[in-house]
């Protein structure tokens, strides 16, 4: 073989390989859509079937024993601490449209991270901030810890009353921490 077929050889091979790596990213990406839009709707379903929206005292019960049933047919997934954090999903993001295309870029492990966030306004920040700059969990929870989104509204506010054309120009949280 001379020097010009291993050289287009090789070019062959790594743009297959290419084809082969992003087609894995997919999978994954597909995969983990999926599996967050499902744990949504286990959520939703307890939710709205099993207690009718209440927080019936029976309501633990039902959760502890439908949680084992389903941990023992499909694994840990669906063991009782996770099935709460599902329900908890479905409850803090009850509309379903703006979930798949944060599903579609965010993990399970990103939503569990917004969680404990009060306000709506502020998951979406974070969680639209995580998809542009592609944070993983561990950043997002980084992010959460500084306070991006308080300092970020402060920001906006006393740029605002300042002036009004600085509104939102500041996106960056490293940024704000350097002025």
């Amino acid at each position: 073989m001379n020097r010009l077929e291993k050289t287009d050889s090789l070019d062959i091979v790594l743009e297959i390989s290419a084809l082969i790596e992003e087609s894995k990213q997919q999978v994954v990406r597909t995969a983990n859509s999926t599996l967050t839009l499902l744990f949504w709707q286990v959520g939703k379903r307890i939710n709205e079937e099993v207690l009718k929206n209440e927080r019936a005292k029976y309501g633990k019960q039902i959760v502890a024993t439908v949680s084992a049933q389903i941990e023992l047919k499909y694994g840990r997934n669906f063991n009782e601490k996770n099935v709460r954090r599902m329900m908890k999903f479905a409850s803090e993001f009850s509309d379903f449209e703006i979930l798949p295309p944060l599903a579609a870029k965010l993990s399970w492990s990103h939503f569990i991270e917004l969680f404990p966030l009060k306000s709506m306004e502020s998951k979406i920040y974070y969680a639209q901030n995580a998809i542009e700059n592609n944070w993983g969990k561990r950043e997002l929870r980084n992010q959460i810890e500084r306070k991006a989104f308080e300092r970020n509204e402060i920001a906006n506010m006393q740029f605002s009353e300042r002036q009004p054309s600085l509104l939102n120009t500041f996106k960056d949280p490293y940024l704000l921490d350097f002025l």
